[in-house]
């Protein structure tokens, strides 16, 4: 690796007040965008990245901002755009090389963070069309965590949360359809932010299942997820699933949190992982909040939907030409578990979207018990070598505490809390009713800030 101490800006924090800091104080967004590629190439690991545009055009970009313009809150700032959002100007391949395409124009999302002043420098890996949880399904090379390359980088937003995890950049998008906002972040200790349904224009995205997908960010600190969220939220009318939420309506209420009860954790024999999340559920409490114990069984019963039934399909639905025409160029573990669509019939789909609206109502009164509800981000961590032997398991092990958030419509906030016994990072997840998305930013601050 090389020496950073030898650049001018090696000490440099690249989060948001460190680099609206250093603008302040003379530092150009093109020179910003040099030590970006200085750490980058110092990392050296190239399943980060699936595009990264020539270094002139990188600082074309930078230079194009002209002076500090304080009024924009995102300026000057770089980040990452998970390959399956388009970005004007970079191919979009959703992780698969015979279905990339060249965008006309920047997902609304993207178009949204310029106006803000961002700067968009690549499109970063994951599991191939959005399909896992592991960062290790991918045609590419796999990005590796950021932490311990043993581990897997968490998907399938894997890209983005290394590139974050590394402390390249202050921020990156990913999406999230069963918690690929989440796993990453808590596999590479940062803050994954997954909002509302529609909060985040979906335009511009490829499709996962279109009735659950959102874009997501990931940030260090949870400021900085919010400020990243507040510039890229907002209705788009061309967007189906849009939706106009009210955020300025939201005001402090006493924060009841729900808590898993014993019987119905699961952490798979991690007893690290049990007494992290025991610990951060003893400092929240320290810190004023209400514990409401919760059975978490129905929500369980939700999770288990996911890759059943009619999302199967939806998922099916959002390739359908790839798989029909070209079905050697998916990876083999997508393409088996997008294949199941075909022994499904519309009247399956039908059955299983009955189903979860049983389901929601059994999760309703204990979700109006509560302000948030409290879990862990991840049950357990998966090695390389777990995945090797088993692609299957621990793939869903990892969703067992995310899969459930979008199917009922909630918004939820992974953010860092203090290092296991064995110094593997630490994380939880505050879950909120849709809309309450800046209230998860205010309570996670409150409590693990």
């Amino acid at each position: 690796m090389k020496d950073l101490s030898a650049r001018p800006h090696a000490g440099l924090s690249f989060t948001l007040p460190g680099l609206r800091a250093a603008y302040q104080a003379g530092v150009t967004p093109a020179e910003i965008i040099a030590e970006f590629q200085a750490r980058l190439e110092a990392v050296n690991d190239p399943g980060i990245f699936i595009h990264l545009p020539q270094h002139e055009d990188l600082i074309a970009s930078a230079e194009a901002l002209g002076s500090f313009d304080p009024d924009k809150p995102l300026w000057g700032m770089p980040f990452a755009v998970k390959d399956n959002i388009d970005v004007a100007g970079m191919p979009t391949t959703a992780a698969c090389p015979a279905y990339a395409y060249q965008p006309a124009e920047d997902a609304f999302v993207v178009a949204r963070l310029r106006a803000s002043g961002a700067i968009p420098v690549g499109k970063t890996n994951l599991d191939q069309f959005a399909t896992g949880l592991v960062g290790v399904r991918s045609p590419y090379p796999i990005p590796k965590n950021s932490l311990d390359p043993d581990i897997v980088p968490g998907g399938s937003s894997g890209g983005s949360g290394v590139v974050v995890g590394h402390r390249l950049l202050p921020f990156s998008l990913g999406t999230d359809t069963a918690g690929s906002g989440r796993v990453p972040a808590a596999l590479n200790d940062i803050v994954g932010l997954k909002p509302s349904l529609g909060a985040l224009s979906p335009r511009g995205m490829v499709p996962a299942c279109r009735t659950l997908d959102t874009i997501s960010v990931f940030a260090q600190s949870v400021a900085d997820a919010r400020a990243v969220f507040k510039a890229a939220q907002g209705y788009d009318a061309a967007a189906a699933y849009s939706r106009r939420l009210d955020y300025a309506a939201q005001s402090d209420v006493p924060l009841r949190l729900g808590v898993p009860g014993h019987a119905s954790l699961k952490f798979f024999g991690d007893d690290a992982q049990a007494a992290s999340f025991a610990a951060a559920v003893e400092q929240a409490a320290d810190r004023g909040a209400e514990m409401i114990e919760i059975d978490l069984t129905p929500f369980y019963d939700v999770a288990e939907m996911l890759y059943e039934g009619a999302w199967v399909a939806e998922r099916f639905a959002a390739i359908e030409d790839v798989y029909r025409m070209e079905p050697d160029v998916l990876h083999p573990v997508t393409r088996a578990i997008i294949g199941k669509a075909e022994e499904l019939s519309a009247a399956d789909a039908f059955r299983g979207i009955y189903r979860l609206a049983e389901l929601r109502r059994e999760c309703e009164p204990i979700l109006e018990a509560i302000d948030m509800m409290l879990v862990p981000t991840v049950p357990t961590f998966y090695t390389l070598a777990d995945l090797e032997d088993d692609p299957v398991t621990p793939n869903s092990n990892l969703g067992t505490y995310t899969n459930f958030v979008n199917l009922l419509d909630l918004c939820a906030l992974a953010v860092p809390v203090q290092p296991r016994d064995d110094g593997r990072p630490g994380n939880v997840t505050l879950i909120a009713s849709a809309g309450h998305d800046l209230r998860l930013a205010a309570g996670a601050s409150r409590l693990f800030g």
